[in-house]
């Protein structure tokens, strides 16, 4: 996940450069989404996995 939303973060920067706006506006949104959803598993993950 964290590799996808880096992903979309440079295609969002790349298209701002270039002057495409709604393509930019669109793939931070889905970088801002995979992060959130990276954060969540990884949050989830490190609550589960505690060892008493």
């Amino acid at each position: 996940m964290l590799h996808w939303s880096l992903v979309f973060l440079v295609v969002a920067i790349i298209a701002a450069v270039l002057g495409f706006g709604s393509l930019a506006g669109m793939a931070a949104t889905i970088a801002k989404v995979c992060f959130v959803l990276f954060l969540i598993i990884w949050l989830v993950t490190m609550l589960t996995s505690r060892k008493a």
